[in-house]
């Protein structure tokens, strides 16, 4: 008999509101302090600087707002797990939209203007609501949780492009593991190899013998930021191998030609 199909992650919609409000705080809070020598820096992430990218991230809330205030949409088209795979045809058209939309205003504006509309389209709008969004239709309580990985990213990037430490919630921080390891077995089924990435995620992938007790011959274990920074192409496998920051143990326990599992 096949092994039983898993069953979604079930996130807590109300504990991922309060993820995603509080991640956006964080950040508003470091934005507002950044000189112009740190603006101008550039991010790490394409061809952005330190400012573009905390535009982006103020253009996050803003957009959430706008989605919520659109109709909404027919059907549910795209679950949470789903979303990091149709995400990389739509860089450049969300770039665009996002010059669009913010329209060149300074940083503590946008996100004054974003937090405010963030916070009173989710007052008004329970997480069964149906976005209808470029990347496909979702509900609300899925859509949030992709915007704590946008989040945690984001304030990672933030983060290692101006040397500010900004926190990042455990709740964030926890969405955003769980969502990327649950795409990586999606992308890769089986039960041949054990991810582990403590104290957030345990996933097993890729076909071939599976392990139903003791330890498993094929293990790999890291900790949440460094599988996050590999899952979304920030990191390289192989230096991450020889950096620790990843430990690898059998035969089958090369993700090398699996990430990133979101771009």
């Amino acid at each position: 008999m096949p092994p039983a199909k898993k069953k979604p992650r079930r996130y807590d919609p109300a504990k991922i509101r309060a993820a995603v409000t509080a991640q956006f705080g964080h950040v508003t809070r470091a934005v507002g302090e950044l000189g112009p020598e740190q603006l101008e820096r550039p991010s790490g992430v394409g061809d952005w600087t330190v400012a573009d990218l905390a535009a982006h991230v103020a253009w996050i809330a803003d957009s959430l707002a706008s989605g919520l205030a659109r109709p909404p949409g027919a059907v549910v088209e795209l679950t949470a797990i789903e979303w990091p795979f149709a995400t990389a045809s739509l860089a450049g058209k969300i770039s665009e939209a996002a010059r669009e939309t913010l329209g060149g205003a300074p940083l503590p504006e946008l996100y004054e203007r974003a937090a405010a509309r963030m916070a009173k389209a989710l007052d008004t709008n329970p997480g069964s609501r149906v976005l209808d969004l470029w990347v496909g239709d979702m509900t609300l309580a899925d859509f949030l949780v992709t915007r704590c990985v946008e989040l945690v990213v984001h304030t990672d990037d933030l983060n290692r492009a101006t040397g500010l430490d900004i926190p990042i919630e455990r709740q964030a921080l926890a969405a955003c593991t769980r969502l990327l390891a649950d795409a990586l077995a999606l992308k890769a089924p089986g039960g041949s190899v054990e991810v582990r990435i403590p104290p957030f995620a345990v996933v097993q992938c890729i076909e071939g013998p599976r392990h139903t007790r003791g330890t498993p011959p094929n293990v790999v274990e890291t900790d949440p930021l460094s599988w996050i920074r590999l899952a979304t192409g920030r990191a390289d496998w192989a230096a991450a191998l020889e950096d620790a920051r990843v430990r690898a143990s059998g035969e089958r326990a090369d993700l090398s030609g699996l990430l990133p599992v979101m771009r």
